[in-house]
């Protein structure tokens, strides 16, 4: 038998998923978190060595917890966060730590170049914002020693993580992106798929430096000199996260839609091969690119989602497991009691619809009697009133209602964060039976680019687990809250 081995690289950890190559079913994963590293306020950098021990590890894990040969693997694919920025020399080393997604340290240079806004925004479909990886490229071209010195000596490569993990499992020989992530720099055009001199220019970053942009489904490479695996596995799919999760929920179509619920929260809807413009605070992305043609999508995109539950942990120290704030919050039995207490989870300034790169997090509305049962509900509540922000922002730009949502990532499996989400939203809330889509969109991108289904069979194989609906008796109760919301987000951050 022989399988699809997916690398889903994310923000706090590194998944391998195993796919039957023969009937597309979801197999086994291994899960390995690494260090997340805040050397100032507002920074995050990952250590690239930390995050290919994971990559190492978890295939090593899921190969041997298998009982598998490494000749049962048929093909790759790659799935990573996106904007994440990596500098790595032409022999594979790091240069410096990967300046993370979330990271704000650029937030000055792009005030500094605001009056381009409009005209950047034409041409990428992005807003200027210390998210993108361009910001972040000029930052270490500008501010790393290392980074400097091997540009000087012609040996310096950028890329985004899928970029230096393929790097990384080629032997060092195979410098190449995709659509999906190019689309994440600031320094694509999106009507071209090509780098874009004229951004390079305003970014201050050689072409020399980036990779080749390519197809979202094709060979990119064969494994090479790894102790892990044998020489000449096929890399054959890579997308970014967010649009491997719409690719894992069957989003091929113009309209469809999605909400992956991890470190942050990211909601996207397939425009087809037209680029919308949003006029709501919205992105504008690239969804997928199929032989020589792009697929966009309108995307919002919530900073933090996920990693405000792993802040009660880590920080707070309110629970032991993530998943224990559900239990935790369902001990608040009468919601009045949350009529003040909010949870703004803006640890990393605020993303759409309202783009504040300086916001900061607050928890507002205490009072003696609030518990650590009522801090766990605002959180729950915060993550969902964000999300509802980009669904408003999703039907203002569409003119078009929406009555359902599907939804993943690892806080999906929160059954009461899904009611809450219902009852704000009032829509279905729609569950998949494989909640792990970013990763399984990633082996249906390898087995698309490795020849083994036509892109059409993706829509065969979703199904549907749970429906979560809207609870009645708790509508006025949050449409109070949404109103709160929306003026301490006014009042405190535009």
């Amino acid at each position: 038998m022989n399988y699809i081995l997916s690398i889903d690289q994310g923000t706090t950890g590194t998944t391998a998923v195993l796919i039957n190559a023969k009937s597309l079913e979801f197999v086994d994963k291994v899960n390995k978190e690494f260090p997340q590293i805040f050397p100032r306020p507002s920074w995050v950098e990952h250590n690239l060595n930390d995050i290919w021990q994971t990559v190492e590890e978890t295939i090593r894990e899921i190969l041997n917890k298998n009982n598998l040969n490494t000749k049962d693997i048929e093909c790759i694919g790659i799935t990573n966060q996106r904007e994440t920025t990596c500098a790595f020399s032409k022999d594979g080393k790091p240069l410096a730590n990967a300046i993370v997604w979330q990271d704000r340290r650029t937030s000055e240079f792009c005030d500094s170049i605001k009056d381009k806004s409009e005209h950047i925004r034409d041409l990428t479909g992005l807003p200027i914002d210390p998210y993108f990886s361009g910001t972040k490229m000029r930052w270490l071209l500008q501010n790393s020693e290392e980074v400097i010195k091997a540009y000087k000596e012609d040996n310096l490569l950028f890329g985004t993580i899928e970029t230096f993990l393929l790097y990384k499992l080629t032997g060092n020989l195979i410098h190449k992106t995709e659509a999906s992530n190019a689309s994440r720099t600031l320094l694509m055009d999106i009507s071209e798929c090509k780098w874009s001199d004229e951004l390079l220019e305003i970014f201050s970053v050689p072409k020399s430096t980036l990779p080749e942009i390519c197809d979202s489904f094709c060979e990119f490479g064969k494994t090479k000199g790894l102790s892990f695996l044998p020489d000449g596995i096929k890399i054959t799919g890579m997308l970014g996260d967010q649009q491997s999760a719409l690719f894992g929920q069957a989003g091929l179509s113009t309209g469809d839609m999605k909400c992956t619920y991890g470190t942050g929260a990211f909601m996207l809807l397939n425009t087809g091969t037209e680029i919308k413009k949003s006029q709501n605070g919205l992105l504008t992305t690239v969804a997928y690119k199929e032989n020589g043609k792009a697929h966009y999508a309108l995307e919002g995109s919530t900073y933090i989602c996920g990693a405000a539950v792993q802040w009660l942990r880590d920080n707070l120290k309110l629970f032991e497991s993530s998943p224990e704030v559900e239990q935790l919050a369902k001990k608040v039995e009468n919601l009045a009691e949350m009529e003040h207490v909010m949870f703004l989870p803006f640890f990393t300034g605020i993303g759409s619809p309202h783009w504040n790169a300086e916001a900061k997090a607050a928890l507002i509305g205490l009072t003696r009697d609030t518990g650590t049962h009522h801090i766990a509900r605002a959180c729950l509540d915060g993550m969902a009133l964000s999300i509802n922000d980009l669904i408003n922002a999703m039907v203002a730009d569409t003119g078009s209602p929406i009555e359902s949502l599907k939804v993943d990532g690892g806080a999906v499996a929160n059954n009461l964060l899904m009611n809450i989400q219902a009852t704000i939203s009032n829509i279905e809330i729609i569950r998949p039976k494989i909640t792990e889509t970013t990763a399984f969109g990633a082996a249906l991108a390898a087995a698309i680019g490795a020849g083994i289904i036509k892109k059409e069979k993706v829509l065969d194989l979703w199904q549907k687990d749970t429906s979560f609906m809207s609870i009645e008796s708790e509508v006025s109760h949050y449409n109070m809250k949404k109103d709160k919301w929306t003026k301490n987000i006014k009042n405190l951050f535009l």
